[in-house]
Formats: structure tokens, sequence, C-alpha cells
């Protein structure tokens, strides 16, 4: 997958992009990742990519006449996705990032991000984006950051990127579930003992255990999921018991 970030700290990305997961992604080849710094295609000798808003009001704008040179120059030199790209502006009026998107991004094989910052885009801006999402109600100083989030959990949906493949099925949120708790060596610490489930051997039972540990620890922390996931009657109804 390739992936372009258009923004005018790509800086920001170097730690982030250089460690972890994201770095083996890059180093096994599945991840093809570029910065482009949109300040560079501004148009005065000062670089300038902001401008005090018409009407009156505090802050500056992000002009559009950069923004729309660098991601044409992006998407002119990626031609060969042409079809199998989306473009994804980083802005608190899209819809908020979910398990559920992370998974529809990944099945494109190249992601455009805009990054924003100051008081927020001129409004034409927005007409490059195929759609703008937001990773939650709060605020931030730009898009970087959402972007750096999506990048991680998109990226986890690819094949190879994982060490262990059966990683990604058992993170919270991945079927729409919280995780169930995890335990390993030692078995006993501080007097509280790893339940004998996981250590019968009887994979079956284990798979189970797991399951209604995640179904308990949504419905006593985050209840608000259970609406959306995919439970059978049965598990409902154990559910209601509980």
């Amino acid at each position: 997958m390739r992936i372009d970030v258009v923004t005018i700290f790509p800086e920001m990305f170097t730690g982030p992009f250089g460690a972890s997961i994201t770095k083996r992604a890059v180093d096994k080849g599945i991840l093809d990742i570029h910065l482009t710094n949109f300040r560079d295609f501004s148009f005065d000798k000062h670089h300038h990519v902001d401008d005090s808003p018409f009407g009156g009001g505090a802050g500056m704008v992000l002009k559009p006449e950069p923004m729309y040179r660098a991601v044409r120059d992006v998407l002119a030199q990626s031609q060969a996705y042409d079809g199998r790209r989306r473009v994804l502006i980083m802005d608190p009026s899209g819809a908020t990032f979910t398990q559920a998107k992370a998974k529809e991004l990944a099945s494109y094989e190249q992601l455009v991000f805009i990054c924003g910052h100051y008081e927020g885009f001129d409004a034409r801006i927005y007409d490059l984006a195929d759609e703008a999402i937001s990773i939650g109600d709060y605020v931030l100083t730009g898009g970087e950051l959402p972007a750096m989030v999506i990048v991680d959990a998109v990226s986890r949906m690819l094949p190879g990127v994982l060490g262990d493949e059966e990683s990604a099925p058992t993170d919270s949120f991945y079927d729409g579930l919280l995780g169930f708790p995890q335990y390993t060596r030692p078995r006993e610490f501080e007097g509280k003992v790893v339940p004998d489930v996981l250590i019968s051997g009887d994979h079956a039972k284990i798979r189970a255990w797991r399951r209604e540990q995640a179904l308990l620890a949504t419905k006593k922390h985050r209840p608000d999921l259970l609406a959306k996931a995919e439970l059978s009657e049965k598990e409902r109804a154990w559910l209601d018991a509980q």
C-alpha cells in the first residue's frame, strides 16, 4: 500500500513511521510512505500557506492554492493507483474513525492524507478529498497526529505486517467488542492466579472463555458497542442474564 501525507510538518512523522510495526511494514515493502510539504507549493517568496479569514475572526486559514497544487502533484505522481485510492482530509467534521473504517481503508492500494493546521481549511480544499475523518471529539493542533493513528490502525490490517497473523483478530474492536483479558508467566503473582481454563489445553473451551470475557468486558466498560456487535441470540440471552 502506498501512503501519501500532505503536511507542512513532515518531520513530525519521522519518529512514529521510523519505529515499531510501521517501520517493519516499510522495511518489508508492504508500506510505501511519501511525505509532501505543501509549503513547497506556495506561490510567494515567503512560502505563505495561510491567510486571514474573509469576514474577520481570529487565527489564520489555509489557502487553497498550495494545497491544490500539492495534492494534484501527489496524484499525478501516483497515476498507477487511479481508481484504487482514497483521499482523506483530517477534520473534526468527518465521521469518527473506527475499526470498521480501518478494515475498509485497508482494501485500497493508496491512501492520501490531507493534514491541516492553524484555524482550519479554506472551504474549497474539502473538494480535494473523498471524505473527512475525525479521530474524536477533542481539539488537536493539526491533522498530523490523526493521520499517524489511522496509518497505524490500517497497516495492522495488511497481510504480513504483524509478526503473528492471529494478533489482529484478537485486538479490541476488531469484531466490535473489547478484547479479552490476557495472561502470561508466572501463573501466580501476588495471590492472583491465571484462570485454569487457559492452561487446560482445551482450545475449544479457551475460545469459548475468551468470547465470554470479551462480551463481559464490553458490557461493563462499553455497553454502547453491543448494539452494533454481531451476537447470536444465545449470546445476547447469556449477556442479559449476567
